[in-house]
């Protein structure tokens, strides 16, 4: 079974209206928001094998913060075709991962990841899929267990979610 990981990049500051999109950088919120989405992958035992990240300063730096958390080897590639994917960019990259990697991390962008998430899962009714996605908010991660041994078979509703967490979720829980 392949496991996949879905991060939207965090809160990006819009505080240089003259920046090129490519090149915001993460907010203070964003900040201290992709270090707690990090320690609780690492205390869940999340440990992607590959991660595919977008170009954009701001998925960059999530993914740095993070990775900073987590205590395994993984195979990193900032791929251009994340930035901004659509939702048949993002099935077609996932079906292209080598079968070698168990696991596999996308760090980007909405709508698209959004979209994906929505898609991906299995088992929900369309409104359900809405009220737990909501608008993918900024640092959200969410973990998907695929239904196939191979990552060039994932289809719409061919996983099952495992896991859906904001990083407001990981604030307010006690000991965290």
């Amino acid at each position: 079974m392949k496991r996949l990981y879905l991060l939207r990049h965090a809160k990006s500051s819009w505080g240089d209206p003259g920046l090129d999109d490519h090149e915001r950088p993460l907010s203070p919120r964003g900040r201290r928001a992709a270090p707690l989405v990090g320690a609780h992958m690492a205390r869940e035992a999340y440990h992607p094998d590959l991660a595919l990240c977008s170009p954009a300063r701001r998925a960059r730096a999530t993914w740095s913060h993070v990775r900073d958390m987590l205590d395994c080897e993984i195979d990193e590639e900032i791929r251009r075709d994340v930035y901004l994917a659509s939702l048949c960019e993002l099935f077609n990259l996932v079906r292209c991962i080598e079968d070698r990697y168990a696991s596999a991390i996308v760090v980007g962008h909405n709508p698209g990841m959004a979209e994906f998430a929505v898609e991906l899962t299995g088992g929900l009714s369309r409104n359900e899929k809405m009220a737990t996605f909501g608008k993918y908010p900024t640092g959200a991660l969410a973990v998907f267990d695929l239904a196939d041994d191979g990552w060039q078979e994932t289809a719409p509703g061919g996983c099952r979610l495992v896991e859906f967490v904001r990083p407001s979720d990981l604030e307010t829980i006690p000991g965290r």
